[in-house]
């Protein structure tokens, strides 16, 4: 660990040597904004899509975009090149941070300060194929987060709560709902097939628009699968066809359980079906041409 290759503030350097100040405002509040790209063979998947998303965060904090898209790649490049070179390891995800940058504590956004610039790799812990072939477990919560949830912030303790939840019941994700509604999972966007279909539950303030969003879209209609987002209630959710959680290092992965239920119908029940089968070949083919 001490020895993974980071960036921070224009220098490569081990993660051990890596130092911020104590009055950086991403550490005093929360101040800032990440992201996480997956690397296939040495080559960013989707990351233009990934970088896009980051320079939104960014803007709706009023935080200056540090990096054109080039240096942000050129960046990446470096550390999963050293990662592999100490490691071996040709999977990996790359990790983004900004953060408004360091000044005297005070609630309100300080003018013309520089961001603080954090950057590290690690290889990938992609899901097992037992996870695959037998799907996980999830319960559900009420989503007790903030209403801005399209931000994707380093303010993350109603994740890291809601998340905790589900470690405490021994599952791998809490979905949650708010209003009686969907929202998303403490880590990972959800989703359901209802009849053949694939749904989601539209973009909002209190959904991260994940990067599988509009990659989902595209293989379902490469699959010849019905796509929509709506908003979709605990009871379509709890009684749906099949249930899935997708994000950038699990991808897209079949829910086979939820708070001890078995999800789905008849000879399927409790397993993953037909509509996350399609879509995991076709996220499989994916990787393969959409990465750089």
């Amino acid at each position: 660990m001490n020895d993974t290759p980071c960036y921070l503030n224009g220098r490569f350097l081990p993660i051990s040597q890596a130092q911020v100040s104590v009055l950086d405002r991403g550490f005093i509040f929360g101040d800032g904004v990440y992201d996480v790209a997956p690397v296939y063979d040495l080559r960013l998947f989707r990351f233009d899509e990934h970088i896009a998303r980051l320079t939104r965060s960014l803007a709706k904090l009023r935080i200056p975009d540090p990096h054109t898209r080039e240096e942000w790649l050129a960046i990446s490049r470096r550390l999963v090149q050293t990662l592999a070179e100490t490691t071996g390891a040709r999977d990996q995800v790359v990790y983004f941070q900004v953060t408004r940058g360091v000044a005297p504590r005070d609630h309100v956004m300080p003018a013309a300060i520089t961001p603080t610039v954090f950057m590290m790799v690690n290889p990938m812990r992609a899901a097992t194929p037992e996870q695959r072939h037998q799907g996980v477990a999830c319960v559900t919560a009420r989503d007790f987060r903030w209403e801005r949830g399209d931000i994707k912030s380093t303010s993350l303790l109603g994740n890291v709560l809601a998340r905790q939840i589900s470690a405490d019941a021994g599952a791998t994700e809490t979905i949650m709902f708010r209003d009686g509604f969907l929202t998303e999972a403490a880590a990972s966007n959800v989703w359901i097939a209802r009849d053949g279909a694939l749904l989601g539950p539209p973009k909002s303030s209190h959904v991260l628009e994940g990067i599988r969003y509009d990659l989902l879209r595209d293989l379902c209609e490469d699959c010849g699968i019905a796509y929509n987002l709506r908003p979709l209630s605990e009871a379509e959710v709890l009684g749906a066809d099949e249930v899935m959680l997708s994000s950038a290092t699990k991808e897209i992965l079949p829910v086979t359980r939820i708070d001890g239920e078995p999800v789905g119908h008849g000879a399927l029940r409790g397993r993953p079906g037909p509509v996350y089968a399609r879509l995991h070949e076709a996220y499989e083919r994916a990787k393969a041409t959409q990465s750089i």
